[in-house]
């Protein structure tokens, strides 16, 4: 809207060019080794061609008449030897292209400073309704994705190899691009470190959530605000969120799902608030949340990653252990689009890409973005934005704070506390869910219960040997204490972890 203003790209760091003079031959002379370590292996080819990006160089190399690409395709260690470089990755062959890539390190790797990919054309003209400037690819061409289209992405990458300086970078191309009414994010840290220094923006639906049974209520919320949403667009025959606005603009009367008011009120039917705003959910570090509180978590994720594209609901997910027990097969299911940083093992790399290639990155901002149904993975170097970068921001933030004041307010009036409004609609729903599963809880719950926090541990056996009963029994009930909050998730042979003490258990099951 006019009355609000976008930040300034001044408030980021200009890019700082390098002279590449050096480095070209520096590169022609590896080309010349790559060649040279392939005859030794007894595989001739030539090089057809280069592209040089900000961090890693590609040679097009043409292998001889029936020479097999998969002999490439293994040599990645001994040609990373031969060119004393840290890692070689191979992609054989380059699709499109009849040869194959073969990517080094670059001698002098440039910083991508994400202003630059601001400042580039094609952000700022960008049809993409929620663009995100992701960084440059092989050719050193700025790279901007459209969240929208993915709808969804997965985030995966060990410590230190760029993952939440890529989540920085995706939470300010989007305030870049959008006012608070039109924009609202909802935040989850449950390591309180990374997304703390985004508290000041107005763009935040709810505080930073860095309590996981606040992040599985401000889920459940996100769950609610969908079936909301496909309700209003089922009342007025739309198919999506951006409909629904644009017939808001043209002053056509939009009705609500169910009547708001008394029956002799002729207005209980009609909507009388503003646009609906694009929702994105950025959630960091999903490990945490499936350690503490999987079954809670779990569902709303997959069921917001199936149904809540159409209504303007994205989800960014990260996690620092990409493995199967964090990224589940219902999870991976449902999140088409992956980015993928530096990970320690090729398993790790197949879990998140279903290929390897991830295990081979250079590490700080080095990555793969794999697009949904595509199947081979663009390379490029992640944008950066330091810490002073960010903390400018939200110093002129602040400073907008009288002009945002009245924005908030417009905002705000129809928008109630998020784990306040969960409470109440699942009261509403007759004692919400914490009384459909007590119906249902075996009348020895709570002497369970109090069981495994006097051992400070929980089992099947355990159960049957306190309770006397039998394995059925005490696998359903120790089943019902992990969906309760009271015990962990499996942990292969060993018990599981107790999460209560004596003093929230009265709260969960009072005596």
């Amino acid at each position: 809207p006019p009355d609000y203003p976008l930040p300034a790209l001044e408030l980021l760091r200009a890019p700082e060019r390098g002279s590449r003079l050096g480095m070209e031959r520096e590169l022609d002379r590896l080309g010349d080794v790559l060649i040279g370590t392939l005859m030794t292996f007894k595989i001739s080819g030539e090089i057809s061609g280069r592209t040089t990006g900000p961090a890693v160089t590609r040679y097009e190399v043409v292998p001889a008449a029936g020479v097999k690409v998969n002999r490439i395709a293994n040599l990645d260690a001994d040609l990373a030897l031969a060119m004393k470089a840290k890692s070689v990755r191979i992609v054989a062959p380059i699709p499109g292209k009849g040869a194959v890539g073969v990517e080094i390190p670059n001698p002098r790797p440039e910083i991508v400073r994400l202003r630059e990919i601001l400042e580039a054309p094609l952000f700022a003209r960008s049809r993409g309704l929620l663009p995100l400037a992701l960084g440059k690819d092989l050719t050193g061409r700025p790279f901007v994705a459209d969240l929208t289209k993915m709808p969804h992405a997965l985030i995966a990458g060990a410590t230190g190899s760029g993952k939440s300086v890529c989540l920085n970078t995706v939470i300010t191309s989007l305030v870049y691009r959008h006012a608070p009414d039109r924009l609202r994010l909802l935040l989850i840290d449950p390591k309180m470190v990374e997304l703390s220094a985004y508290a000041d923006l107005p763009h935040l639906r709810h505080p930073v959530v860095t309590d996981p049974r606040d992040a599985a209520v401000a889920l459940r919320w996100a769950v609610m605000e969908m079936e909301r949403r496909y309700g209003l667009l089922s009342a007025n025959g739309v198919r999506s969120v951006q409909e629904f606005n644009e017939r808001l603009e043209q002053g056509k009367e939009m009705k609500l799902a169910t009547p708001d008011g008394p029956e002799e009120d002729e207005d209980r039917w009609r909507y009388k608030e503003g646009p609906l705003p694009w929702i994105v959910v950025v959630v960091d570090e999903l490990a945490d949340l499936m350690m503490t509180v999987q079954a809670e978590v779990e569902k709303p994720l997959t069921q917001l990653a199936q149904k809540a594209r159409a209504i303007g609901i994205h989800l960014l997910v990260a996690t620092q252990r990409p493995s199967v027990n964090v990224i589940t097969g219902l999870i991976k299911a449902n999140f088409p689009c992956r980015i993928a940083f530096r990970v320690a093992s090729k398993t790790d790399s197949r879990t998140i890409l279903d290929q390897n290639g991830a295990d081979s990155l250079l590490g700080s901002g080095d990555m793969l973005f794999l697009p949904p149904g595509q199947s081979e993975p663009v390379r490029m170097q992640g944008a950066f934005i330091s810490t002073d970068e960010t903390e400018e921001l939200m110093g002129w933030y602040r400073e907008q704070a009288d002009t945002l004041e009245a924005l908030k307010a417009r905002v705000k009036s129809d928008e109630g506390d998020i784990l306040e409004v969960v409470k109440a609609l699942e009261e509403e729903d007759g004692d919400g869910r914490d009384g459909v599963i007590r119906g249902d809880w075996d009348p020895l719950f709570r002497q369970a219960a109090e069981a495994c926090i006097h051992q400070k541990a929980g089992s099947t056996s355990l159960l049957q040997r306190r309770l006397r009963i039998g394995y059925g029994r005490a696998a359903r009930i120790v089943d019902q204490l992990h969906d309760a909050g009271v015990l962990g998730p499996p942990d292969g042979s060993k018990p599981r972890e107790v999460l209560v003490m004596m003093a929230e258990l009265d709260e969960i099951c009072p005596v």
